[in-house]
């Protein structure tokens, strides 16, 4: 029998959290493999204010508990992020899923992380008496490990909008399109401006302990033209060679992992010199 807690309103979960140790719980599909039978579950899947999407004029906010299935259909939601969705598991996961789960799990394979890895997604933290926000590069430091504290809750997602609505390049490898773990994933987006690259941003999966940004490397291509860019692809490519260092596991080697993630970057690149604004 499992044990737990079911509030309607974020204030009433944040005041259990904050008094009682719990396992929070929203889709459950992450915990479903590591359950903790022990500990009293802390439903958020019954709170409204964690299953809404919003925008204003500059940003979008996605509820944390808002699940899979209502992202992929919802207009405010941008297409880079429904691209990743879409190969995340099977329909009946994608039903019961929340993007804060994936979020919160901190699985270097995270199907939806590299996207907002390089969106520059924010989460909005909430305590019983206070609230923050942090970039989601600096909430995730480990393999299952999070800053979030003991009396803390995922609120929302932001995304900016300047970020959302630019040209994109997605890809997940895995064993098959869905219903499979990444081997690894990427996730890109540039702009183009009087034929210079005005934003580039791209981030990997599966191939760190975390996902991997290096934001110095972008700044190599910022301002430049498209001929300038083709002339500094290889160099991109063995700047970002040094910092993508993955492991052998049952999915897949490292030595796969690095040459595929290179080969994505390198198809990115030329996919952006042969844009048109």
């Amino acid at each position: 029998m499992v044990n737990g807690y079911m509030p309607n309103t974020l204030e009433d979960a944040l005041k259990i959290r904050r008094e009682n140790e719990v396992v929070l719980y929203a889709g459950g599909t992450d915990l479903m493999v590591r359950k903790e039978e022990s500990i009293p579950y802390l439903f958020l899947n019954l709170i409204p204010k964690l299953q809404e999407v919003t925008e204003d004029k500059e940003t979008i906010y996605i509820g944390a508990a808002c699940i899979y299935s209502d992202l992929l259909q919802n207009k405010v939601i941008p297409d880079i992020l429904k691209k990743s969705i879409a190969t995340i598991a099977s329909p009946a996961i994608r039903n019961a899923a929340t993007i804060g789960g994936n979020i919160g799990n901190a699985s270097p394979a995270g199907d939806t992380l590299p996207v907002l890895y390089a969106l520059d997604a924010r989460l909005k933290i909430r305590t019983l008496d206070s609230e923050k926000e942090v970039n989601i590069k600096d909430f995730i430091i480990g393999p299952k490990k999070t800053i979030l504290e003991k009396d803390a809750i995922i609120e929302q997602i932001i995304i900016p909008k300047k970020r959302a609505d630019i040209p994109f390049y997605y890809q997940k490898v895995g064993a098959r399109k869905a219903d499979a773990i990444s081997k690894l994933s990427f996730a890109g987006i540039y702009q183009l401006e009087n034929g210079r690259l005005t934003d580039f941003a791209c981030a990997f999966g599966a191939v760190g302990p975390t996902v991997i940004r290096a934001t110095s490397i972008e700044q190599m291509l910022l301002g430049k033209t498209m001929e300038e860019v083709r002339n500094l692809i290889d160099d991109v490519i063995n700047q970002y060679s040094l910092v993508i260092n993955p492991i052998d596991d049952q999915r897949s080697t490292a030595i796969y992992r690095k040459k595929v993630s290179l080969n994505l970057l390198g198809d990115f690149l030329q996919v952006i010199c042969n844009a048109k604004e």
